[in-house]
């Protein structure tokens, strides 16, 4: 079977393998199988996600897209399943299309399966994507997560993927986070969710550790910080217009919201490894 190329990528250690995929011939190929096998981190390449790098128009699920966005990101968490998007993802897939030539300015929108993405190249080389609104939950049914012998209210929340925000006052009260928490009630959380622990540094700055649905525990995750940042500023009653600092294993992150909601997050993205594999 022929080889297919890939890139390697991160955004505060959150790390990906880049498919290139410009005409859409290798969206039967990249399977959860292949996937797997890919994000593998002892049998495969290792990675938190792959991302498929093809032209809108291919995808049928995101068409109605292709007039903003020439490129879509089809996103998969490291078992295989479909997310939303991936807002550390976004940044390093921009990357990729700058330093390849197959994007111009320095502005770009991206079709995600959580809608049309804008991104923005920044002077200090730090690239800002626009996330979205955050959507919280729409009943008032209290939410809990429960790990580590403990068990704590949490903020349910989408950006566009769905999240559970705890505020906690060590990260360490989290554990070892080997296993996935539990949240309660399971109809809170029909499509599970990240699970965010959440702990303050200082004014307006926060830390986080994350536990990823389909992954595990990871270094960092772009909508998770938007979640944990929006919560914060939620229970701060900050106002329109505020930035946060987000400290996650893997670096710093900024997240700013617009007087019109729009979340903004703003941090690195780096490629490296560039190479090819047989499937």
């Amino acid at each position: 079977m022929s080889g297919i190329s890939f890139v390697k990528g991160h955004g505060t250690q959150n790390d990906f393998v880049l498919v290139p995929d410009a005409d859409g011939a290798l969206a039967g190929r990249l399977d959860e199988a292949a996937v797997r096998r890919l994000a593998d981190r002892y049998a495969g390449i290792g990675a938190d996600g792959v991302i498929r790098v093809t032209r809108t128009e291919t995808a049928a699920e995101v068409r109605e897209q292709a007039d903003d966005a020439e490129w879509f990101m089809d996103y998969r968490n490291a078992d295989g399943s479909v997310a939303e998007m991936c807002g550390n993802g976004v940044r390093v897939m921009a990357r990729y299309l700058w330093e390849n030539s197959l994007a111009d300015g320095p502005v770009l929108t991206l079709a995600t399966r959580g809608g049309a993405r804008t991104v923005h190249a920044e002077q200090d080389g730090q690239i800002t994507v626009e996330m979205g609104r955050a959507k919280p939950a729409a009943t008032r049914q209290l939410a809990f997560v429960c790990t580590a012998g403990r068990t704590w209210e949490a903020v349910p929340v989408r950006v566009p993927n769905p999240h559970a925000v705890v505020f906690v006052d060590d990260l360490d009260e989290a554990g070892s986070l080997t296993t996935q928490p539990d949240l309660r009630p399971a109809a809170a959380f029909p499509d599970s969710a990240n699970i965010e622990f959440v702990a303050d540094r200082g004014h307006k700055h926060i830390a986080m550790r994350v536990w990823e649905r389909g992954v595990g525990e990871t270094r960092s995750c772009g909508t998770g910080v938007c979640a944990a940042a929006w919560a914060a500023m939620r229970r701060d009653g900050a106002g329109a217009g505020s930035r946060y600092l987000v400290d996650v294993p893997g670096g710093r992150l900024v997240v700013t919201e617009r007087p019109d909601g729009e979340l903004l997050l703003t941090g690195p993205a780096v490629l490296g490894l560039r190479g090819t594999v047989v499937l």
